[in-house]
């Protein structure tokens, strides 16, 4: 069974991201992760493991638990 998209998580780590003021290789690069794997979680394709998201999080120096709030946030509308 495939998950459900994760929109909301894509928005806010885009969205935190160009607040950073870097491009996805550069978050990739800091984040330790696949190129691939970060234009993945943006676009809500992808279904991160939990490690992958502290490194994102650590990368756009937010919390993970922030990061988890904000995703909601979107995907709640």
């Amino acid at each position: 069974m495939k998950p459900e998209p994760q929109s909301g998580l894509g928005t806010s780590v885009r969205s935190l991201r160009k607040e950073a003021g870097i491009d996805q290789a550069t978050l990739a690069e800091r984040a330790a992760l696949p190129l691939a794997l970060i234009e993945e979680i943006e676009s809500g394709r992808a279904d991160p493991a939990w490690g992958d998201m502290r490194n994102v999080a650590a990368a756009l120096g937010v919390s993970l638990e922030a990061l988890a709030e904000l995703a909601e946030e979107f995907e709640d509308g």
